[in-house]
This record gives C-alpha cells, sequence and structure tokens, in this order.
C-alpha cells in the first residue's frame, strides 16, 4: 500500500492517475491511509487522497463531508466532486453550507452533489433560495439545482425569482420553470 501511496504523492499527475485503480482494488483496506493522507501538509497530497476516495465504492459519505472545509479550495472542490459519486443525504447541510464558499468551483460542484441527492435536498435549497445573506451567486446556484431537480416545491420561488431585478436570477428561474414543463411567456411587471 505505502508503493501506492508513493506513486499518489509523488507529484506527477499521470503516475498519481495511474496508482487509482490498484488502490481501489485494495478495498476497505485502502480507505484508512487515504484518510489518514487527507490530513496531510501538502495540499497537492490531500487532494490525490480525495480523488483516490471518489474512486473507491468503499468509501462513505460521512467520511468525505469534513472534507468540504479544507482550506485548500481545490480540496475542497474536490470533496463536493467526491460527493457527487457518493450522493447521501447526510452531506445536504455540508454541501448547503458549501454553495456558499468563496472559491464558485466548489459552489458550482456541490450544488452539483445536492442534484444528485435529488429531491431531498430540495427544501434545503429552496431556504437557500429564499434567504440567501450571503449574495446573488448563492442564490443563482441554488435555483440552478432547483431546476435540475425539477421538484414542484421550487415553483413558487422560481416564480418569485422571475421579478428579481438579477438578470442571472431570472435565467436561472426561467430554466427551472422551463424544466417543471411551466414554459411560458413571463413579462416582468
Amino acid at each position: 500500500m505505502q508503493d501506492l501511496l508513493d506513486d499518489l504523492t509523488s507529484g506527477d499527475d499521470e503516475r498519481a492517475e495511474n496508482s487509482i485503480p490498484a488502490i481501489v482494488e485494495l478495498g476497505a483496506a485502502a480507505i484508512p491511509p487515504l484518510l489518514e493522507l487527507t490530513r496531510a501538509q501538502s495540499a497537492d497530497s490531500r487532494w490525490w487522497a480525495v480523488r483516490a476516495l471518489a474512486a473507491s465504492p468503499h468509501t462513505l459519505a460521512t467520511q468525505l463531508i469534513p472534507l468540504l472545509e479544507d482550506p485548500a479550495p481545490d480540496v475542497r472542490a474536490a470533496a463536493a466532486l467526491a460527493l457527487c459519486h457518493h450522493p447521501d443525504e447526510a452531506a445536504i447541510p455540508a454541501l448547503i453550507k458549501t454553495l456558499a464558499d468563496e472559491d464558485s468551483i466548489a459552489a458550482g460542484l456541490a450544488a452539483n452533489a445536492l442534484i444528485k441527492i435529488g429531491k431531498p435536498a430540495a427544501p434545503s435549497l429552496i431556504e437557500v433560495a429564499t434567504q440567501a445573506p450571503t449574495g446573488i451567486r448563492t442564490r443563482c446556484v441554488a435555483l440552478r439545482a432547483l431546476g435540475e431537480i425539477r421538484d414542484h416545491r421550487a415553483i413558487p420561488i422560481l416564480m418569485k425569482s422571475m421579478s428579481e431585478e438579477s438578470a442571472v436570477l431570472q435565467y436561472w428561474a426561467q430554466i427551472g420553470l422551463e424544466r417543471l414543463g411551466l414554459d411560458m411567456v413571463y413579462i416582468k411587471p
């Protein structure tokens, strides 16, 4: 296992990527050393550990959730992407918090993970779209996710967002309504 971890953290992206199938073949035994690697000082090592965890069917979402708070934006983004491969309702609160991440890639990937979770994430997304104190970007990401999930509970906030001053909010609201089969001409009052 140590040789594989050395390959994973070698600094050579091709060598690291090539080590992942062998790490995954080790099964559940590979998870503890990978989790230990997520606490490494090097952000690159932490990123590769998350990348390997994402590839393993033995990884639990609960093991990935704390990584959404890593100090490195790339690692947070990798953790959100990993949760796309391991969707779990337990991750909803942490993913909702990540929607407001200063890194737009991490925020967008958190929305993608919420989309993978599906309808159970809709109430939290509706709350964000309604009340997001962190700004328009967070509300837009929430509206996009709601449109992808296609939950009818989102219709009121999507309709309300059509009358917003922000063209971006209007855009995502319109896309969401179209995905729900409510595509009609909207006239701003």
